[in-house]
């Protein structure tokens, strides 16, 4: 991993960080939230750019194992297939034997 990164980039939703769904965690390196379309924590690197530096994702990995654990009432896998927004990081705690959240939540 490079590191790579820029500022904000106009139009990019995950730049954007907009507060539609429950926050779960935010500092410096990254935010945790669950995606609103899959119901399943995502943590979004707050740089634009697809390569964080191995210590940002070292750091973004440890918190969304977390935060999973906390949210999802199985064990997660980490997808980091950035499948709608594919240059900026983020990657979905999904349950595992699943891809949405539903029915995997902790209520």
């Amino acid at each position: 991993m490079t590191g790579t990164a820029s500022a904000p980039a106009a139009g990019c939703d995950l730049c954007e960080a907009a507060r539609i769904t429950p926050w779960y965690h935010e500092d410096e390196i990254c935010w945790i939230a669950e995606c609103e379309i899959c119901a399943v924590p995502m943590v979004v690197w707050r740089k634009h750019g697809k390569d964080p530096t191995a210590a940002d994702l070292e750091h973004m990995l440890d918190h969304l194992g977390r935060v999973a654990a906390e949210q999802l009432t199985v064990e997660h896998y980490v997808d980091d297939n950035m499948r709608n927004i594919p240059d900026h990081f983020h990657a979905h705690a999904r349950p595992r034997g699943g891809f949405f959240g539903h029915g995997f939540r902790k209520t």
